[in-house]
């Protein structure tokens, strides 16, 4: 009989018996992480080895979303699923939890932060308002609780000024970030060199702060930026004899790429 993983989708009867994908992708996973007869590298795995995989994946989709390719997206976004799949096997195999728990506590959130849809609430309280209540009860009542440490640095610096600037702990207006900024440029020029770097994360927290006031993502706002350089050095770069050049001549190339874009 012709396995069903190998059938034509053409087949009606395969279509019929075809393994839910899910449910595949489960069975897969297992198998790899078979102490005895799984994969060599998949079966030694632990949550913290695979999570920097996972932060990975999870910017390899928003790079697709950014190009625009429908193609990579199906598969980076297959890639992140796995994510969710191997580390809810590491978890079942400790006794911790289950795939089954993961979407459960999903489905169950996602329906209690939309009572207005799923409940009897005629207006939605607002998504931070329900966040916070979910908070109630936990020992870290900060208003800075659960902003995760594994977040880029930059959005990290936006969610923690956010959540502060609710408490009223806030610039009233743009002057105050502004002037921030220059405070710790000067600053940095007055530094010893130990704390150079202290100083310059201070900068660019006031940056990320500044943006915030100006309604920019600091995150996406230097995602963008990097790859304008990226485009204009590429051009620049193959210019004939370029690394050859004195910077003035390789200014003058960079003005040009600016005008194209």
């Amino acid at each position: 009989m012709t396995s069903t993983l190998g059938a034509s989708t053409t087949d009606p009867l395969a279509e019929r018996i075809r393994p839910d994908p899910l449910v595949r992708l489960v069975a897969i996973m297992t198998r790899l992480r078979d102490p005895l007869h799984g994969c060599e590298w998949d079966s030694v795995q632990t949550f913290a080895t695979i999570a920097p995989y996972t932060i990975e994946e999870a910017y390899e989709v928003a790079d697709a979303i950014d190009r625009g390719d429908m193609a990579a997206l199906a598969d980076e976004l297959g890639d992140l699923v796995l994510q969710v799949v191997f580390h809810s096997r590491i978890a079942e195999e400790l006794g911790a939890f289950d795939l089954d728990a993961v979407l459960t506590g999903i489905a169950d959130k996602l329906e209690r932060r939309h009572p207005h849809i799923f409940g009897d609430a005629e207006a939605s309280p607002g998504w931070e308002a329900i966040k916070a209540d979910e908070r109630t009860g936990n020992p870290d009542s900060s208003a800075l609780a659960g902003v995760a440490l594994a977040l880029p640095a930059l959005e990290r610096a936006a969610k923690l000024q956010k959540r502060a600037a609710r408490t009223g702990f806030d610039w009233p207006t743009i002057e105050g970030p502004k002037a921030k900024i220059r405070e710790e440029l000067d600053e940095i020029a007055a530094a010893p060199p130990e704390l150079i770097e202290e100083e310059v994360g201070d900068l660019l927290f006031a940056v990320a702060n500044f943006a915030r006031h100006l309604k920019v993502d600091p995150e996406e706002a230097l995602r963008k930026a990097n790859r304008k350089f990226e485009r204009r050095f590429r051009a620049i770069e193959r210019a004939p004899g370029f690394a050859a050049m004195t910077l003035d001549e390789q200014e003058a190339l960079w003005v040009e790429a600016k005008r194209g874009g």
